[in-house]
């Protein structure tokens, strides 16, 4: 079975819309836990609007990380997205959770959902998310979408926790299913 992994640079209050001001902190160590990130996994999964901004920016980037974000199976979540131009995606319209239940059955490697915030509120309701890694930036915002939404509950196990370079913490979670 395969794993479903969400993935978010989040700020100290838990906001994850918008990410930009991660950018000043890239490093060779946060470079290193997404690509460890993106070798293990074949798949990604994302909403709507996550997939427009991947799909506007990834196809012309020369960045690391561009050809496999451009030749990777993606599936996105849409109930009004006609046609998935971006090279290997495929729209998931209708029965969300019972679809992702298949792909998740399938034989491969991880699945991988970066931002897509609306996507992953649902995907934590239905209990499909096997594996939280985030990346914590020393950045309070205020204000924005959270990961962790008012009314969501959940009991997680540190897997991992390490520094990324002097201001950055990478903590790898996993759902307590007891």
């Amino acid at each position: 079975m395969r794993k479903l992994v969400v993935t978010e640079f989040l700020s100290l209050d838990g906001v994850m819309e918008a990410p930009m001001w991660t950018l000043k902190y890239w490093n060779d160590e946060i470079s290193a836990f997404k690509g460890d990130e993106s070798n293990a996994s074949d798949a990604l999964l994302l909403g709507r609007v996550t997939y427009d901004g991947f799909a506007q920016a990834w196809p012309n980037s020369t960045d690391e990380g561009a050809d496999y974000f451009n030749n990777v199976r993606k599936y996105v979540v849409s109930t009004t997205l006609e046609r998935a131009e971006w090279n290997n995606s495929v729209i998931i319209k209708d029965s969300v959770v019972e679809e992702i239940r298949k792909l998740k059955q399938q034989d491969g490697h991880n699945i991988t959902v970066h931002g897509s915030g609306r996507l992953i509120q649902t995907l934590m309701q239905h209990d499909l998310v096997d594996e939280y890694r985030l990346l914590v930036y020393p950045v309070v915002l205020g204000q924005g979408q959270r990961l962790f939404e008012a009314g969501v509950t959940a009991t997680l196990n540190l897997v991992e926790a390490k520094a990324l370079g002097p201001q950055v913490v990478a903590m790898v979670y996993q759902p307590d299913r007891r």
